[in-house]
């Protein structure tokens, strides 16, 4: 058991039907991110339900110490997956926030809590829920290229799924990932960090923007929207202070990038 009194990870057999719950992030910025999460899913047989009423996760208020509205946006969720089926996130933040903290933000509600308890239980991020539960393995029919993975913190130190994305990524056979030398080093989004400490949010994703680079790959894929915008937002600014005509370093959710470089439609 873990401090949140989460059971440890057992993961269960192929479902037919799951939630998705696509983030504020894909749901305002990057919606082809959860479109072809849907796609993903569906591809492999899977019913994906998508609850109309759901909305932030509640991370933002948590992260910038307001508990009690965390907690009101976060009871909003917590009513919405009634069916018992497993709750996917395309994102390794905001699944860490509804698997770690909705328990602990409900602790002193013994029936809250129990709720929060069993839909923690059933949240995983995406890229862990292609490998463990429906291992997940698609012949790659892209045309060679290179790219670098960035991981999430989130998705790194609290739902310790950093090794799914890179095995995701090793299972296709054309793609040739460059790590880079700061791979477990934060890219400075933070979500509110970077409105509250801009300046040192910059050097952060500046040093992570130069490490991939480095790496020679021109193309960036993560699991989470939050690093993606940032670094290639930052990487953007570059260009336009060098005058630079064509992106020096693009970026994909790794959906899309499964998606696109496993055909892309039902087989």
């Amino acid at each position: 058991m873990n401090p949140y009194g989460l059971s440890e990870r057992n993961y269960p057999i192929k479902p037919t039907d799951v939630y998705l719950f696509s983030t504020c992030l894909i749901d305002q910025f990057t919606p082809q991110a959860g479109l072809d999460t849907v796609n993903l899913l569906e591809r492999e047989g899977i019913r994906v339900h998508f609850p109309v009423q759901q909305t932030c996760c509640g991370q933002p208020a948590h992260s910038s110490g307001y508990p009690d509205e965390a907690r009101s946006v976060a009871l909003a969720q917590l009513n919405l997956f009634v069916e018992p089926w497993p709750v996917v996130v395309p994102s390794g933040s905001c699944g860490g926030m509804m698997r770690s903290h909705y328990p602990h933000l409900f602790a002193d509600n013994p029936e809250l809590h129990a709720k929060a308890v069993a839909l923690a239980d059933r949240v995983y991020e995406l890229s862990e829920f292609l490998v463990y539960v429906l291992h997940f393995s698609r012949q790659d029919k892209g045309e060679p290229c290179t790219i670098a993975l960035h991981t999430s913190c989130h998705a790194r130190r609290q739902m310790g799924v950093h090794e799914t994305s890179e095995a995701l990524l090793a299972g296709l056979e054309n793609v040739c990932v460059k790590e880079q030398a700061r791979i477990d080093e934060c890219c400075g989004f933070g979500g509110t960090f970077s409105l509250l400490y801009p300046d040192i949010s910059e050097a952060i994703v500046t040093e992570k923007v130069a490490a991939i680079k480095a790496t020679g790959a021109a193309c960036v894929v993560s699991a989470d929207c939050g690093c993606l915008l940032n670094i290639t937002g930052r990487s953007a600014k570059q260009d336009e202070l060098a005058a630079c005509k064509q992106p020096s370093l693009t970026g994909e959710h790794l959906a899309s990038f499964l998606w696109r470089r496993t055909g892309g439609s039902a087989v």
